[in-house]
């Protein structure tokens, strides 16, 4: 099977690329990404992925025109309009959240077979006045590009991270096509949470206790301003865990080893659910 091919878009350091990458399943051909310490990890760690610099003038004519097919996109789009930690400005025009517009744009230019969002969890919530109504925008502007969605609050924590950070994981698909797993493909994903226990990329003395770091990561903490796009960044182990269950969901089913009676297909949605539950993985 040939490789799905990404455009990561609000990139930052690449956590999303690498994530998807190590399944063997996903190629990254294009980043988006605006700020400069980013792109130069970006640059570094994918030299001959080219890297667009303002989502706003991306187009599907610019892709084509530079000779990039997308299979995949994916985007954190800025949480600081609808985090606890902000002002939850919302999403509408002239918000840095507002910038999830660009992303249903280029759904729509593109159709994509499968779209991987990111976000905090308050997305599912707010805003305050009238409950769930941003997430609400999200799924009215997919199915207005004719896209299902499935989604699930998948905590870094889930994972074996140190630190619980809950975000919001959403897949959009086309709507005709549908997107189930086999049930060969569920009893496949059970192990995957212990495979993709909490593994730090680095070396292990540049690791720093979590409770440590939150007692001085602050605007005057004398640290690298850098040092946010660290913050910024997805936990890579839950897009990996994403990516095979997509993986599983476009392989067809093993007509040998057919489901037991009774037995409804997975979505990804809950096998993702069923991975990240520890009694069962």
């Amino acid at each position: 099977m040939d490789k799905l091919r990404v455009l990561d878009l609000f990139s930052g350091i690449g956590g999303f690329s690498l994530g998807l990458e190590r399944t063997g399943g996903f190629e990254t051909v294009a980043f988006c990404e605006i700020e400069p310490f980013p792109r130069r990890v970006l640059a570094k760690h994918w030299p001959e992925v080219p890297c667009y610099d303002d989502v706003r003038t991306l187009t599907g004519d610019v892709l084509r025109r530079d000779g990039i097919a997308v299979d995949v996109i994916t985007g954190g789009f800025p949480c600081q309009d609808l985090s606890v930690a902000g002002k939850q400005r919302g999403m509408g025009e002239g918000t840095r959240s507002g910038l999830w517009s660009e992303i249903v744009r280029l759904v729509g230019e593109l159709r994509p077979q499968y779209v991987i969002v990111e976000n905090v969890a308050a997305l599912l919530a707010g805003p305050s006045e009238r409950r769930g109504g941003w997430f609400g925008r999200v799924l009215g502007d997919l199915a207005e590009c004719g896209y299902d969605a499935e989604w699930e609050n998948i905590p870094a924590s889930a994972l074996g991270a140190p630190h619980r950070r809950e975000r919001v994981w959403l897949i959009a698909y086309p709507n005709q096509d549908g997107c189930v797993l086999s049930y060969d493909v569920a009893r496949w994903l059970l192990p995957l949470k212990s495979a993709l226990v909490w593994k730090p990329f680095g070396a292990a003395n540049n690791r720093v206790r979590v409770q440590e770091l939150a007692k001085v990561c602050w605007d005057d903490d004398g640290l690298p301003a850098e040092l946010g796009a660290y913050g910024n960044s997805v936990v890579p182990q839950i897009p990996e865990l994403i990516g095979h269950a997509i993986l599983q969901a476009i392989r067809p089913h093993n007509a040998a080893e057919p489901m037991p009676d009774g037995v409804a297909p997975m979505t990804p949605a809950e096998a993702i659910r069923r991975c990240t539950t520890v009694a069962e993985c």
